[in-house]
């Protein structure tokens, strides 16, 4: 059994610097994880944040929670489209072939999409130091904001991998980040959820993406977090274990 797990692991580690390979060898994804994110970020403090009324008047403060959940956002596409071309190609078949552990290809693809989201919101939150973001939190509350996002992103990607694994075409299987793109949108994101129309208000303080940015944003404010972080942190958890059941159930059937 020891021996077992030894090779998954093994295993999952080749998968994961193989997936890992791609990504940094492709240039769009790079820009679009990354430099997208931290583009949005200049344009909504430099040149709209003065229009802006979020209760403070560090807007950069205010406003980097959200960036880092739309940057994780766009990551997933990519995920979902490596997922759908290996199935394509048959990967997954060939690997099965071998003395290979099943899902260590599957798993390689959720790893990498955690250690480049990692890489990337630790580029964007270097950016937002040299734009005046500043943090009075301490090291307990930095490490609940990662762990907050590390399970963002595990959620995200088992998502994405039911799109890659069931698509029939390359569009289908990136098609998943488009509407997820829009919760960050609909949320207290770019400005409190009080000023918007009851209805859109209503939508935005019921999804996950709010109460996950309300609970970094006090973290990282050094502020009481009450109970959003509970919040947040059940649908971050019901999110990847509804999504990982039935990745696996997919993940079963084609490969």
């Amino acid at each position: 059994m020891e021996a077992i797990k030894n090779y998954f692991f093994v295993d999952m580690s080749v998968m994961m610097g193989r997936s890992l390979r791609h990504i940094f060898r492709s240039m769009d994804t790079i820009i679009t994880v990354t430099i997208m994110p931290i583009a949005m970020m200049l344009l909504f403090v430099y040149v709209l944040g003065g229009a802006i009324q979020a209760g403070t008047d560090n807007y950069v403060n205010y406003l980097l929670p959200g960036i880092m959940l739309i940057a994780i956002a766009n990551s997933i596409g990519y995920t979902s489209f490596r997922l759908f071309t290996d199935v394509q190609r048959g990967i997954f078949e060939r690997f099965n072939s071998m003395p290979v552990a099943r899902s260590a290809a599957l798993w390689g693809h959720v790893l990498t999409s955690l250690v480049s989201n990692a890489i990337s919101l630790t580029v964007i939150v270097l950016v937002a130091l040299l734009m005046g973001f500043r943090s009075s939190a301490g090291v307990f509350s930095w490490l609940a904001v990662a762990g907050i996002l590390a399970l963002f992103t595990l959620a995200l990607t088992w998502v994405a991998a039911i799109s890659g694994l069931s698509a029939k075409t390359i569009d289908g299987a990136s098609a998943i980040a488009y509407p997820i793109h829009f919760l960050p949108l609909i949320s207290s994101a770019f400005v409190p959820t009080s000023t918007m129309p009851r209805g859109v208000r209503a939508f935005a303080e019921n999804q996950p993406v709010t109460s996950i940015v309300d609970a970094i944003r006090s973290l990282l404010s050094n502020q009481p977090v009450g109970t959003e972080i509970w919040v947040a942190l059940a649908w971050c958890v019901g999110i990847m274990i509804w999504a990982y059941i039935f990745a696996m159930i997919v993940y079963r059937k084609r490969a």
